[in-house]
């Protein structure tokens, strides 16, 4: 069995009356894909915002590679490891995408201001190799000059999650990333991230759960702030609670039950 990653215990989320998320475990193992799936309003995004630093917990403990990292801030953990991308993408939409992954490589290897990486950095590092590496790997090459804001959704999907890769993370997190996306775009999108498969370990939150059937390796699925069911796919799908809750399909006994009521 592989190295645990990311072990979150008891971890519980409230926003005045409502508990967003109720005291939810979850483990992730080196190299492990894991899918965080349920309806919206499940608590899903609020525990992915927990475990990459963005809300601290009310109660529970969230350990990353050993260390306690409960009140570690969400830039903290990216240089322990831990990289995230968001729901909406997150870019500089009035730069080029080469430019975008210049800064994303530079924010994550070194510590100049912002100001010196928009002004002097840019030009001298559009050649370098890991740069030139991501344009390669994630089908930007002919977007290379383009500004980002002429991008369709999907290709700015792809730029995105490269921006996150230059940070060489070993856990990646990604939040929805094929909201909005086309059929063909969720197929271009979920091809990179499949090479990534058995190299670092993948942590995504997603709505579409068909989509990603063949790429997630274990299920965690969440209803109102709870997790209902683990395990692989097919397992979860067929799980009383998640038919009733995400499909609201009733099981057999269950409609007995209330043909007696």
């Amino acid at each position: 069995m592989s190295t645990e990653i990311l072990r979150a215990e008891g971890v519980t989320k409230r926003f005045g009356a409502l508990t967003a998320v109720d005291h939810v475990d979850c483990t992730v193992r080196e190299h492990e894909v894991l899918g965080i799936f349920g309806s919206n309003g499940a608590g899903k995004t609020t525990f992915f915002n927990l475990l990459t630093g963005y809300f601290r917990p009310d109660e529970g403990s969230i350990h990353y590679k050993g260390r306690d990292v409960t009140a570690v801030s969400a830039q903290e953990r990216v240089a322990l490891g831990m990289t995230r991308t968001f729901q909406l993408t997150s870019t500089f939409d009035n730069l080029s995408v080469v430019d975008n992954l210049v800064l994303s490589y530079f924010r994550s290897h070194t510590k100049p201001t912002l100001l010196r990486l928009l002004f002097s950095t840019r030009k001298r590092h559009r050649n370098d190799e890991q740069v030139l590496r991501a344009l390669l790997s994630f089908d930007l090459e002919d977007e290379r000059d383009r500004e980002v804001r002429h991008l369709g959704l999907g290709e700015k999907r792809r730029l995105e999650i490269a921006m996150a890769m230059l940070a060489e993370p070993e856990l990646l997190l990604l939040d929805e990333p094929l909201a909005g996306l086309a059929d063909s775009e969720i197929k271009a999108v979920l091809e990179i991230l499949g090479r990534e498969v058995g190299q670092r370990t993948i942590v995504i939150v997603e709505h579409k759960i068909s989509a990603v059937k063949d790429f997630v390796q274990r299920l965690m699925v969440m209803h109102e702030g709870r997790v209902i069911a683990e395990g692989g796919y097919d397992e979860c799908l067929r799980h009383p609670e998640v038919r009733r809750s995400y499909w609201q399909i009733a099981d057999s006994a269950d409609l007995a039950r209330s043909g007696h009521e």
